[in-house]
């Protein structure tokens, strides 16, 4: 039989839709288990040596130690309220190794401070401890 150009590009045709869904199966089939597992835990720490505050990022996911938008605050009252305490200063975290690095650098102010970071994609937000810088 005598192929036509109308029924080889048809065919070429089939055989793209084919390759393209197979390819958004294998995708879907590779991304499955990190959507089940859900975000990974993050866990913030805080230190003060004098007024010079930094900390760390940890959580069992790589991906969520670096480039993390870190918040510190001045705790106001007894516990801590984002909305009402005052943000000093801001850092955006660094993977080191299997840990995240932090660093506000000297703030100049004595009190009571913690840091905050946000959800982002597999991975949770996380508030660490207050603690006194002196």
């Amino acid at each position: 039989m005598i192929q036509t150009k109308a029924t080889t590009s048809a065919g070429y045709r089939a055989l793209a839709i084919l390759f393209l869904g197979a390819l958004v199966l294998a995708t879907l089939a590779l991304a499955a288990p990190a959507l089940a597992a859900g975000p990974a835990k993050t866990t913030l720490t805080i230190r003060a040596q004098g007024l010079d505050l930094s900390g760390t990022v940890q959580s069992s996911r790589l991906s969520c130690l670096g480039d993390r938008n870190i918040k510190l605050y001045k705790q106001r009252g007894k516990e801590q309220n984002p909305r009402t305490d005052q943000l000093i200063g801001t850092d955006t975290s660094e993977r080191q190794g299997d840990h995240g690095k932090w660093s506000t650098g000297n703030t100049g102010m004595r009190g009571k401070f913690y840091v905050r970071t946000g959800k982002v994609p597999g991975c949770t937000g996380a508030a660490s401890k207050t603690i006194r810088a002196r």
